[in-house]
């Protein structure tokens, strides 16, 4: 009986959408939630890349986990990163952003830290290719996307211009047939006319993926759909190859012969590949809990960890039924993580039901007015599949004001090609390239 009167201590690692949605399934428990995280809001990563190419503001795509929460009076947030797990002592440990140490006690732990880009062993690629995983990574390749216009207005010959105008991305996935779309919407709309020396149209994006097709978990058809749409675009396919080198002057590629191309680009984007934070192994070293080839940590149907029912894990850090990276899917595991702590600490006894996710689709923006949704049989591309991406994204973005100026850039986006998100500063990192590119 002590249990349904004592508050009991539920630390939640992660303010991503499964632990937002953890902690909501939790708002009237007689619990007392902490929400760990490194960075005090809440992102909704599908439209980072609206962030990067511009359409979008920080603001529209990212609200304070503070706000959000504000009406969850059991649930304090702390700005921190859980460095390791005491699951013994029921103890998480996490350092502040001065450096500081904290210790956290749980009587529930629920992990929902997400993934972070993986360089697939090769981490230096990082320094020339930025992934896209949070809001410090958009505006970073926002800043290279619009640098790489003005470097080349002032390049001091044609070779060195069209490197500047040669954007290549990483990866064919969602992500990288994203921004492959949008930067060549930017180079032949948004950009029009407003430079001198150089045709921003005759920008190239190239699209390298190792695969034999875009978009592959989409199935053949839209695959297709999409990469004929890409096409259109102006964006260059290179399928079947594999990147072996990246440096500040371009990338190296291997195709399924084993042939090596070098191409010049100045603006390198890695779209490709994911692995879980160290947290995750720190967890896993503790409890004894097994992890697949990314990092992801095995679960039981109940999503806890095997001998240790105190602990679950959410979203896409978790390896169950080989359920995809989805922001849906990590919705749906952290609400049924929340709710069945609920009901445990309510004191129900009937054994809970297995995590079942409801797959509601898959969605990629291509273009203005181009997008291609799977849902089940409905399998959708077109002016059609962008309305139903529009409803998709606007059900599920964090708050109405969100809503409403995303609403409102996509109209200007979608009437003129205007982007009103182009702002950008210059850092240290901007200085020139060592060494002379290669001939």
């Amino acid at each position: 009986m002590q249990d349904h009167v004592t508050p009991r201590r539920v630390v939640i690692l992660g303010g991503g959408f499964a632990g937002l949605f953890a902690a909501r399934a939790l708002r009237k428990s007689p619990v007392a939630v902490t929400l760990v995280d490194r960075r005090a809001h809440h992102l909704f990563q599908p439209l980072l890349y609206q962030c990067a190419s511009g359409i979008l503001s920080e603001g529209q795509i990212a609200q304070p986990l503070r706000g959000v929460l504000r009406r969850h009076h059991n649930v304090r947030c702390v700005l921190a990163e859980a460095t390791d797990v005491d699951a013994d002592a029921r103890l998480v440990h996490a350092r502040r952003p001065d450096g500081g140490a904290l210790e956290l006690p749980y009587d529930e732990l629920i992990l929902a830290v997400g993934m972070r880009q993986s360089y697939f062993g090769h981490d230096e690629f990082a320094a020339h290719a930025p992934g896209m995983k949070t809001l410090d990574d958009a505006l970073d390749i926002r800043r290279r996307i619009y640098r790489a216009f003005e470097m080349a207005e002032t390049a001091a010959n044609e070779r060195e211009r069209e490197r500047w105008l040669t954007f290549a991305l990483v990866g064919g996935g969602p992500t990288g047939v994203e921004l492959a779309g949008q930067i060549r919407e930017i180079a032949g709309h948004t950009l029009d006319r407003e430079f001198q020396k150089i045709d921003s149209a005759k920008a190239r994006v190239l699209l390298f993926e190792g695969s034999d097709a875009v978009l592959g978990a989409f199935g053949p058809a839209l695959a297709h759909r999409a990469a004929r749409t890409l096409q259109g675009l102006g964006v260059e396919l290179h399928l079947g190859t594999i990147v072996t080198d990246i440096d500040a002057h371009g990338l190296t590629v291997r195709d399924h012969e084993g042939a090596t191309t070098w191409f010049g680009a100045r603006t390198v984007l890695w779209t490709a590949g994911v692995e879980a934070p160290p947290i995750a192994g720190a967890l896993a070293r503790a409890t004894g809990a097994k992890q697949d080839r990314a990092g992801r940590i095995l679960v039981e149907p109940d999503l806890t960890v095997p001998g240790h029912p105190e602990i679950r894990v959410t979203g896409d850090v978790m390896s169950l039924n080989r359920l995809p990276g989805l922001a849906e899917v990590a919705m749906q595991s952290g609400a049924y993580a929340g709710r069945m702590l609920r009901h445990q600490v309510e004191g129900r006894t009937k054994k809970p039901k297995p995590f079942t996710y409801v797959d509601l689709g898959s969605a990629a923006y291509i273009a203005r007015g181009r997008a291609v949704v799977k849902a089940g049989p409905l399998h959708l591309s077109g002016f059609t599949g962008w309305l139903v991406w529009l409803f998709i994204h606007l059900a599920f973005l964090t708050g109405f004001r969100s809503r409403l100026g995303a609403v409102l850039s996509w109209s200007v986006a979608f009437a003129t090609g205007s982007r009103r998100e182009r702002a950008f500063t210059l850092t240290d990192t901007d200085a020139p390239a060592p060494g002379p590119p290669p001939q």
